[in-house]
């Protein structure tokens, strides 16, 4: 089981209330709320392993090389009063330590590598794995890793964690037409204002699913539109020639790298802490009460 961690982390912050507090009134909320989280899915699932896949780099420079949007919009010096940029909260920042910390007590890998994101991590773990794979994200971005000969498949959150999609490849081709291995071509092609990817513009997601069922992929849509009998309306081809600059780097910026280099790692799922004093340092110093003791009964079950 690989976690997107902070899109966990994100999720528990804005579902927990921040009356959720430390002793010396510190907002938890995102902490207890990710332990709680954690404790479900290995309740509900009961993995061998599991993986806190970590964002060293949110906003990798070699993918902004590549396009310059990619996630510009989350970054601002100064917010103009009234400004809908997103932002991190100021009361989660504080807490991503804490939560760093009592993984490592507990013993749950946390990995990360530099200049990559956690997707990154968890592509390369996924094409590392020689048995089933359960990616827990709330970033449809994953949904490329589905690969139902191999055992991948992503729980995507829907209320918590304890409800969620199961994605596979029959709920992606109902949903959007496409298999796992289709699902970059269609994101890059559809684009995703999120992630400041333009896509081609006037195509989108059903269009984007039409031609890639019509050619294939992303290569076969391309030598269409240099082919003058092709079926493409003249808009299509039109559009598709202009993108051309998109679509020569988008590729490499939307899909996940698979050959992140990882330190080693136990990703061995912990019956017991592994530092029960520091452990128990951080439960009095952040007041993590029943989520806590939660989680590490579940582990110990």
């Amino acid at each position: 089981m690989l976690l997107d961690t902070a899109s966990l982390y994100f999720r528990a912050y804005f579902g927990v209330p921040d009356s959720v507090r430390a002793p010396d009134g510190t907002p938890v909320n995102a902490v207890r709320g990710l332990l709680d989280f954690i404790a479900r899915l290995v309740q509900d699932h009961r993995p061998d392993d599991l993986v806190a896949c970590m964002d060293a780099d949110w906003r990798p420079h070699w993918r902004v090389e590549l396009i310059p949007t990619y996630k510009a919009h989350r970054v601002a010096e100064e917010v103009p009063e009234g400004s809908d940029i997103e932002e991190v909260p100021d009361t989660l920042s504080p807490q991503v330590p804490v939560i760093e910390d009592v993984l490592d007590a507990i013993g749950i890998a946390r990995v990360g590598a530099p200049s990559y994101e956690a997707d990154d991590v968890i592509g390369t773990l996924t094409g590392r794995a020689s048995g089933p794979v359960d990616i827990v994200t709330g970033d449809r971005d994953l949904f490329q890793l589905v690969d139902d000969v191999r055992g991948v498949r992503v729980l995507y959150p829907v209320k918590g964690v304890g409800t969620h999609q199961r994605v596979d490849e029959a709920w992606l081709r109902e949903k959007y037409g496409v298999d796992g291995a289709g699902y970059a071509d269609l994101a890059l092609l559809r684009g995703d204002p999120s992630d400041g990817l333009p896509g081609v513009p006037g195509i989108g997601e059903k269009t984007a699913a039409k031609l890639l069922a019509a050619y294939g992929d992303l290569a076969g849509i391309l030598a269409a539109a240099d082919e003058p009998f092709s079926k493409l309306t003249p808009t299509q081809r039109k559009r598709l020639h202009e993108a051309r600059d998109y679509l020569a780097v988008a590729p490499k910026v939307v899909r996940v790298a698979s050959d992140v280099p990882l330190p080693d790692f136990d990703p061995a799922l912990p019956r017991t802490p592994r530092e029960p004093a520091g452990l128990d340092a951080l439960a009095a110093r952040w007041g993590l009460g029943g989520s806590l003791e939660r989680l590490i009964s579940t582990l110990r079950s």
